[in-house]
């Protein structure tokens, strides 16, 4: 069985053809799954269209936090709830197409117990680049990861991972950073662990209304990361 899980917050206007298309390519599949939308305190109207879509999808669940925790704190509701063998989280915008699951999928096995999407080794292809200036953050701070924290991995933040059950409920259960931060820590404690991080290249689009702000979140994110270096359990 396999798990999709997907953090929301405030994302009415996407969900709708995010869910469709999941639940056409599993459908087809033929595999056993569920998906569990996980909503972070929005204040549009993402929960009662999922409410309303589980009535006639029954693989379809919906977690609603009572108020905005962070993509974090998401992801972890939904990875702990989830019952697949496999369990992966996808961003609400699919800019990781979800037809890439296969290929990480693959990977896992033996030490290799999570795998995860890359836009940045020799065979990812980008359709649509970030805006410049968060395209060069963003390569700075993946820069960072791989100084301070994560040796050889080329991008710890894009919003497509797959995780054995075991390594969702160890590398979750304690996850400390609630933000966007949260990639890191999680890759970090799987690494703890002396299981092996699989980085896939994939295809990716940018995607507009981006959750994340360079300016706003960047100081977080780099003092969170710091953080990553002394935690121990």
């Amino acid at each position: 069985m396999i798990s999709v899980v997907i953090p929301a917050f405030n994302e009415r206007a996407r969900i709708p053809a995010t869910l469709e298309r999941v639940r056409e390519y599993f459908d087809a599949a033929g595999e056993e799954y569920e998906v569990i939308v996980v909503d972070d305190g929005s204040v549009d109207a993402t929960v009662e269209f999922v409410e309303v879509a589980t009535r006639s999808w029954p693989q379809l669940s919906l977690i609603a936090l009572p108020r905005n925790h962070g993509k974090g704190a998401a992801v972890r509701a939904g990875m702990l709830r989830a019952r697949g063998e496999h369990r992966l989280f996808s961003d609400a915008d699919l800019s990781t197409p979800i037809e890439e699951l296969p290929r990480l999928r693959e990977r896992l096995g033996g030490r290799c117990q999570v795998a995860i999407a890359s836009r940045a080794l020799e065979g990812a292809t980008i359709g649509v680049h970030q805006p410049g200036r968060r395209e060069m953050m963003g390569r700075t701070y993946n820069r960072l990861v791989r100084l301070l924290v994560l040796p050889g991995l080329h991008d710890t933040q894009c919003g497509f991972k797959v995780f054995t059950a075991e390594a969702a409920t160890v590398c979750f259960q304690p996850l400390r950073t609630l933000r966007f931060g949260f990639d890191a820590e999680v890759l970090v404690r799987a690494r703890r662990q002396g299981w092996v991080v699989a980085e896939v290249p994939v295809h990716w689009n940018h995607r507009d209304d981006s959750r994340v702000s360079a300016l706003r979140d960047s100081g977080v994110v780099l003092a969170d990361l710091i953080r990553l270096r002394f935690i121990r359990r």
